[in-house]
C-alpha cells in the first residue's frame, strides 16, 4: 500500500525540480515518454508509478532515482545537509601532525 504522504512528497520534490529546471510539465513528460496527464497525477501526489516511470521522469530532470536500505536514510541525509564547515575542502595539502614524529 502506498502512503499518501510518500506521494505528496516525492511529488513536491519533483515539481520543485522541475520548476528549478524552467521546463513545463509537457517537456518533462515528452522527455520522460509518459504523457502529460499522467506526469501531472504524479506531481500532484495523486498516483502511483511504476519503477520505470519515475527512473524515467527523475533523468527528465537531470536527477537519478535510487533506493537505499531504510536504516541508512538518516547517515545519508545527514551527509546530505549543509553544515557550518561546507567551505572546508575534504582533503588538504598539509600533512597530519602525526607525519613528523
Amino acid at each position: 500500500m502506498k502512503s499518501p504522504d510518500a506521494l505528496r512528497d516525492l511529488g513536491k520534490l519533483l515539481h520543485d525540480a522541475r520548476r528549478q529546471s524552467k521546463l513545463t510539465q509537457e517537456q518533462v513528460a515528452k522527455r520522460a515518454g509518459i504523457s502529460r496527464p499522467s506526469y501531472r497525477d504524479i506531481e500532484k501526489g495523486g498516483a502511483a508509478a511504476r519503477a520505470t516511470t519515475l527512473i524515467n521522469v527523475a533523468r527528465a530532470l537531470g536527477m537519478e532515482l535510487m533506493l537505499i536500505p531504510q536504516a541508512m536514510v538518516p547517515g545519508v541525509q545527514a551527509l546530505l545537509r549543509p553544515s557550518e564547515d561546507d567551505d572546508r575542502p575534504a582533503f588538504t595539502a598539509e600533512p597530519d601532525d602525526d607525519d613528523h614524529a
